[in-house]
């Protein structure tokens, strides 16, 4: 299985960190999924490159049977941990191991952007049944609040060039012009996450291409982000803040 370096070290080192410090996804998100896809009893969706479920404890609360596909070992293993209910495997996204037809629906959560796309996509056509669905999801940073713009900005400055982002929608492209496929549709919700500003420091070394580094580094990277929070009177303040966020979610229909 071939996986981008930083995912597959760096989320290999922060696998627990990355399931404490990031947020879950709105409840009508999912009831839009669940209604749009569609999910229930009786229908089968992949989550693609699940990670330790976020997403996936979701749609298990449809009823639909869930194929949870994960490259990275400490990911499963958490997920596997969380949700015992769910079936979880080894595979990328552009080879799940999965059988022909065997999904109404495909999801993936915080994690399209990191696939090879023209592949994934092959592989999504391959286990879909007629009719079925792919949705892509992503929390994503306000960047209208101050704190959160100064946040993401020592994000994408560390960021390697070749880090994978969904913020430039570069992964429309994969389905410009390719047969078999509806519009894409979409909606957007806001999301605000309590948190503290410890478990935002370390949403920060989490990240992955920051969980690669070396512990100097590391170190350097905190001292940074500390700084920059100590700035703003939001997350000067000791207890509790709010981290906003924004649920993007798209879905496509194979015809």
């Amino acid at each position: 299985m071939t996986v981008h370096h930083a995912a597959g070290v760096g989320y290999q080192r922060s696998a627990g960190v990355y399931e404490r410090s990031r947020p879950s996804y709105p409840m009508a998100a999912l009831a839009e999924l669940a209604d749009a896809l569609p999910l229930q009893a009786g229908r089968t969706v992949v989550d693609l490159g699940a990670g330790t479920g976020k997403f996936t404890r979701l749609l298990a609360l449809t009823g639909a049977h869930v194929l949870a596909v994960e490259p990275v070992a400490e990911m499963r293993a958490r997920l596997s941990e969380l949700l015992p209910g769910v079936t979880v495997t080894a595979g990328t996204a552009e080879a799940t191991g999965l059988p022909d037809g065997c999904a109404d629906a495909v999801v993936a959560a915080q994690s399209w952007h990191w696939f090879q796309e023209a592949d994934a996509l092959a592989e999504v056509e391959r286990l879909l049944r007629p009719g079925g669905a792919l949705a892509l999801v992503w929390n994503t940073y306000d960047t209208s609040v101050p704190w959160v713009r100064d946040f993401q900005d020592i994000y994408f400055r560390l960021a390697p060039r070749d880090l994978p982002s969904p913020l430039d929608d570069g992964w429309r492209g994969a389905f410009a012009g390719r047969r078999g496929w509806s519009r894409i549709q979409e909606r957007h919700w806001a999301n605000p996450h309590t948190t503290t500003v410890t478990d935002v420091v370390e949403r920060m070394m989490s990240s992955s291409h920051v969980a690669v580094m070396s512990p100097a580094e590391q170190e350097r990277v905190r001292a940074e982000v500390l700084t920059v929070l100590g700035s703003h009177k939001a997350t000067r303040q000791p207890g509790s803040i709010e981290m906003p966020y924004t649920t993007d979610v798209y879905w496509v229909r194979r015809g």
